[in-house]
């Protein structure tokens, strides 16, 4: 089997969309869905994908 540093990467890290997810669940119960995607730099639409991720839509 192949080793990779893309695949020790997407192996070594459990971000979603690069975001850590236990950080976004902290601020997401105190900040609105525009100030996570811009604490995170990430799109509005990837604020609510990660949201169904974690089951909280």
């Amino acid at each position: 089997m192949r080793n990779s540093e893309k695949g020790n990467i997407s192996h070594s890290t459990r971000d979603v969309f690069g975001v850590n997810l236990h950080d976004f669940m902290m601020k997401e119960q105190d900040e609105t869905s525009f100030e996570l995607a811009s604490e995170f730099g990430i799109s509005l639409g990837d604020v609510k994908k990660l949201k169904k991720h974690l089951n909280r839509s």
